[in-house]
């Protein structure tokens, strides 16, 4: 199972792959702010790890193992942001609070707070009464 560190990494790179079709070692440092020795180091331990192939200065690609616990990453991403907009969280804050609780949560937890946020979505006047809540407790 991959550390929180490298499930940045290869969150990132499964990101950088699908957007731009490729993922550099200077890409990567720079979408994470780190130094590329850092990203360098990282890499060749989820190569030997078996996420992806490294191949020095020619570049990397995702192994089978490494594209599937990727995308997975990107949607627990997503789903929490999904999340946190549904239950009102100003959007200056999701980014920050995503990042500081994905790695804290169980898979079961995710998939549990995906329910959640079907069942809001399947009637808008869920997410109504939650505001009307949040109104009255703001208040």
């Amino acid at each position: 199972m991959p550390t929180p560190s490298m499930e940045d990494y290869i969150e990132q790179i499964y990101l950088l792959i699908e957007n731009k079709g490729y993922a550099r070692v200077s890409d990567i440092a720079e979408s994470l702010s780190v130094h590329p020795s850092s990203v360098t180091k990282m890499v060749q331990k989820l190569d030997k790890d078996d996420y992806l192939v490294y191949e020095k200065y020619r570049g990397l690609v995702l192994t089978s193992k490494g594209n599937k616990i990727g995308k997975r990453l990107v949607y627990r991403h997503e789903l929490l942001e999904q999340f946190l907009r549904v239950i009102g969280v100003k959007e200056e804050n999701i980014y920050e609070d995503v990042e500081g609780i994905e790695h804290h949560l169980s898979w079961d937890s995710i998939d549990r707070i995906g329910d959640l946020v079907q069942y809001f979505e399947e009637n808008n006047s869920r997410i109504s009464d939650l505001k009307i809540i949040q109104e009255k407790n703001d208040a």
